[in-house]
């Protein structure tokens, strides 16, 4: 039997439709200490890890709701944009 591997491209966390599932890939920094991108990590926006969109704001799509294991966040659509996820993997 042999085993497909399938490439799919990361995508942004904004990007994604509410109820998508994905796993964090890695978070964009903007310059050397970006402070935002930081604060991402601290919250758990760390490689591996599954995350959810739970609801998107009405007016443009912003803010963005998001679970990371039991915790909801709610991210601009700039700081969403900054986290980087794979899709059609298991979250």
């Amino acid at each position: 039997m042999r085993t497909i591997l399938v490439w799919i491209p990361p995508v942004r966390l904004s990007e994604l439709p509410k109820g998508a599932l994905a796993v964090v890939e890695r978070v964009l920094d903007v310059h050397a200490a970006d402070p935002i991108a930081q604060r991402l990590r601290d919250l758990g926006f760390v490689d591996g890890e599954p995350v959810r969109v739970v609801a998107v704001g009405p007016m443009g799509g912003d803010p963005v709701l998001i679970q990371i294991g039991f915790t909801r966040f709610a991210l601009r659509l700039a700081e969403a944009a900054r986290v980087s996820v794979r899709t059609g993997v298991a979250a």
